[in-house]
């Protein structure tokens, strides 16, 4: 198992790509902190079930992404536990489509809020616990509407290419203390968010794919394991499509 004995933090693991992340990584035999926003029993459920199905060490942890006491007091239950976080998978995140003229600087600063200030956050809190054992991978799920932007996306597309600029600047940074950083571009993928969009604006999205589907979540999941591992010991700075061929 390419994970045994390792510690990893996902975020928004309680649905979606983050859920299909965390079985993924169990099955290779991570032992990992699952975050979400707050407990549910079914989510406290599946942590359970898929803890006990790979023999791994699954560890609730909740707070709000635009909360920084409650992030820093969950980061430091982390730190107190003495485990190390050896991969932090920064997947949280929020949809949004409208129009410049018709979207609220509101609107857009929630959207940045979590999108990518709240990544910066977290992942300034964690890299602070891997310089400790110069080691660490941190991979943050962007979206191809971060690098092929177009109307209607001044919000959502603007705050993924914000966090696809800051992967590259933090590898720089990052690199001297044995980190490395990347960031995953999913294209369309199956998942419940993908269910709120407009059946037209969706089908008009998988036409314009090579492969002429939508993404699996698995697959997304699967590339993540890849630029964890140190399979990908040689990369870092990059942002990786996953789209089908757009």
């Amino acid at each position: 198992m390419m994970f045994k004995n390792k510690n990893i933090m996902i975020t928004g693991t309680n649905r979606g790509i983050g859920r299909t992340m965390l079985e993924a990584f169990a099955r290779e035999g991570a032992n990992i902190w699952a975050h979400a926003r707050k407990e549910t029993s079914e989510f406290t459920e599946n942590l359970k079930h898929v803890s006990e199905i790979n023999a791994v060490e699954i560890m609730p942890i909740f707070f709000d992404m635009t909360n920084s006491l409650e992030m820093k007091q969950a980061v430091k239950e982390i730190s107190d536990s003495k485990k190390t976080i050896d991969v932090l998978v920064n997947n949280a995140g929020i949809a949004h489509g409208g129009l410049f003229q018709m979207t609220s600087l509101e609107k857009m600063r929630d959207v940045f809020d979590v999108n990518y200030f709240s990544v910066l956050e977290l992942t300034q809190l964690i890299s602070r616990l891997m310089v400790r054992q110069k080691k660490g991978s941190i991979i943050n799920i962007a979206s191809i509407s971060g690098l092929d932007l177009k109307a209607g996306n001044c919000a959502y597309g603007t705050s993924k290419a914000a966090l696809i600029a800051a992967t590259k600047v933090l590898s720089y940074e990052l690199a001297p203390q044995g980190i490395r950083v990347n960031a995953i571009a999913p294209g369309l993928t199956d998942t419940n968010m993908t269910v709120l969009m407009e059946k037209k604006a969706g089908d008009a999205m998988v036409r314009e794919t090579a492969l002429n589907r939508l993404g699996l979540p698995e697959e997304i999941a699967q590339t993540a394991i890849f630029l964890a591992s140190d399979k990908a010991s040689f990369i870092t700075g990059q942002t990786l499509r996953v789209d089908g061929g757009m």
